[in-house]
């Protein structure tokens, strides 16, 4: 009868921390923000890179082997090559006919038709909507293909034009299609968007509050030459505010190029040192991954349909936790 009573117990305890949890998880805000080129699509607007000649050197950079009796490396050929004819094959589109499809499909260097953007990316906007959270989605690229982005997921959005999901006008998201910049110097930064103007000259916090009130779907260009002369290194990486003690908003970042080494990674987090304050500190990645920093891996992106909804919610469940030991 004890040990029955204490089951009980155990048993309402963890449901009111589920409780709890999804209680404050419902009411916290996401803003995603979402690199594009091998994040969300396949190609490289920086490079030139085609859809395929991007897959191709994306594989060569997770080629596998295996060692030998004697510390010699060989490397599975074979097995490389069948991977990458699947993972071509995952998000092919060749057999889909669809007239209003043109805007999100490309045709590869092999004359096949693939998926321009993924459709786990759709995937998790429906999961978003369903989960019934607040959220917004900011594309964040060095790129030049923000534009064609944003009329592509418009369509999709608006009209039904993608194949696979052709019922997400019911998710009632509505698109930015005004191109923002987001431009880093010495004096600061200045992030713009037709009339808005904000810059770090006036706080950076009101460059946190302006990223946590955006709506919808929209998108900045961020500044490749000052990363460049920063030698690629988070310094002058894509800057992202994250304020720790905010439990109303959550930034998270996903890029194929957030990497654990600071010398070679792409986003630049700034960390409020006091709840509401203007202070930050730069954090290195290792301290904020899977909280706020996310590196895509992009061959799950393309086999599997819940892969951004799953990191997500990854990212979601250590946010809160970090949450609760603050507050205790």
């Amino acid at each position: 009868m004890q040990s029955a009573k204490i089951k009980i117990i155990k048993n309402r305890t963890f449901i009111s921390h589920l409780v709890s949890f999804y209680s404050h998880t419902e009411l916290r805000k996401l803003v995603l923000h979402l690199d594009l080129n091998n994040t969300i699509l396949v190609s490289d607007a920086i490079t030139g890179q085609g859809t395929v000649a991007a897959l191709d050197y994306f594989l060569t950079t997770v080629t596998w082997g295996k060692m030998g009796k004697h510390g010699n490396g060989t490397r599975t050929a074979s097995h490389t090559h069948t991977r990458h004819n699947r993972t071509r094959d995952l998000f092919s589109s060749c057999s889909v006919g669809h007239n209003s499809y043109s805007e999100l499909s490309v045709k590869g260097e092999d004359g096949r038709l693939y998926h321009w953007i993924l459709p786990s990316f759709f995937q998790l906007l429906k999961d978003l909507v369903q989960d019934g959270r607040e959220f917004a989605i900011v594309f964040r690229t060095f790129g030049s293909d923000l534009p064609r982005a944003l009329r592509a997921v418009s369509r999709a959005l608006n009209e039904g034009a993608h194949p696979l999901f052709p019922d997400l006008a019911d998710l009632k998201i509505s698109v930015n299609m005004s191109p923002g910049k987001i431009r880093c110097s010495k004096r600061g930064i200045v992030l713009s968007r037709v009339e808005d103007h904000v810059s770090t000259r006036d706080g950076e916090r009101g460059l946190y509050q302006y990223l946590s009130s955006v709506q919808g779907l929209g998108g900045f260009q961020d500044h490749f030459d000052w990363w460049a002369s920063n030698t690629f290194s988070i310094r002058g990486g894509k800057p992202l505010w994250v304020d720790p003690f905010d439990q109303h908003v959550q930034h998270i970042f996903i890029d194929d190029n957030i990497r654990m080494n600071d010398e070679d990674t792409i986003v630049q987090p700034k960390v409020f040192l006091d709840p509401g304050g203007s202070e930050t500190r730069l954090a290195c990645t290792f301290e904020l991954y899977d909280i706020t920093l996310v590196q895509n891996n992009l061959l799950r992106a393309i086999s599997d349909l819940n892969y951004f909804t799953e990191r997500v919610h990854i990212c979601l469940e250590n946010y809160e936790r970090n949450l609760q030991q603050g507050a205790g």
